[in-house]
């Protein structure tokens, strides 16, 4: 049975931390940045956890059992 290939854009938006949750980045921050506030923009710098409900889909986007 051949293996299963990782999704390449779910390998670069999405990284592993050491006790194995799944960590990713907030949207809205890459342009058009003029129309959103100074906070707005600070709060969406910080990294995040992929939420319960998401974990097996990534997870699976990512080729992991």
């Amino acid at each position: 049975m051949p293996k299963i290939k990782t999704n390449s854009g779910s390998k670069k938006r999405f990284a592993l931390t050491g006790t194995g949750k799944i960590k990713r980045k907030h949207a809205f921050h890459s342009h058009i940045l003029t129309k959103k506030t100074k906070k707005r923009k600070r709060n969406l710098c910080h990294s995040g956890l992929v939420d319960a409900t998401n974990v097996a889909q990534v997870k699976e986007l990512l080729a992991m059992k």
